[in-house]
């Protein structure tokens, strides 16, 4: 495990997944959405974020959390030696967007940019929540199946294989 691509719907809990399992393993993390977007929520020159995207792929260890854009996923997925996919009912990501919504309005969400307009970017992951289940869901169950012949696949459907995975990540760098 040395360049790990966390991927899945919107509040699906990807970035905190992403900082305990850099903690865990010492791998390098590279929050997307903080490469994507300045402070208060404003994009970067698209051509700067695929610049730093492309960066970051190169190199020998790494784990990048998010989705980025359609050009670059596809690319980070397929360098990746291990992929983490959240894929928990959608249900529960419509949750913990509106718990994220809530709690944003007290402290700002971890793995975000400084000052990023909560109620925007909440209502841009209500609307992805549902974009990305009909279209992009479907795409990544059919990916990771395929690259379990070729790569470390974590498909984890329930916050309780969320749990486990880090447990077991966990005491597998322990046990080393």
């Amino acid at each position: 495990m040395k360049k790990v691509a966390v991927f899945g719907n919107a509040g699906g809990g990807k970035s905190t997944l992403s900082k305990r399992l850099s903690e865990i393993t010492g791998l390098p993390l590279h929050i997307l959405d903080k490469i994507q977007y300045q402070s208060g929520g404003v994009e970067v020159p698209h051509e700067e974020y695929q610049h730093t995207h492309e960066q970051i792929v190169a190199a020998d260890r790494w784990i990048i959390d998010g989705f980025g854009c359609m050009e670059t996923l596809w690319l980070r997925l397929n360098e990746a030696d291990s992929l983490v996919y959240v894929d928990l009912p959608l249900y529960v990501h419509f949750w913990l967007v509106t718990k994220r919504l809530i709690s944003g309005s007290f402290i700002p969400p971890a793995g975000w940019p400084e000052n990023s307009p909560i109620l925007k970017s909440s209502m841009n992951s209500y609307r992805a929540l549902w974009l990305c289940n009909k279209h992009l869901t479907p795409r990544y169950r059919e990916y990771v199946d395929r690259a379990q012949n070729t790569k470390s696949v974590y498909h984890l459907r329930s916050t309780k294989e969320i749990s486990q995975f880090l447990e077991s990540i966990s005491q597998r760098t322990v046990g080393s």
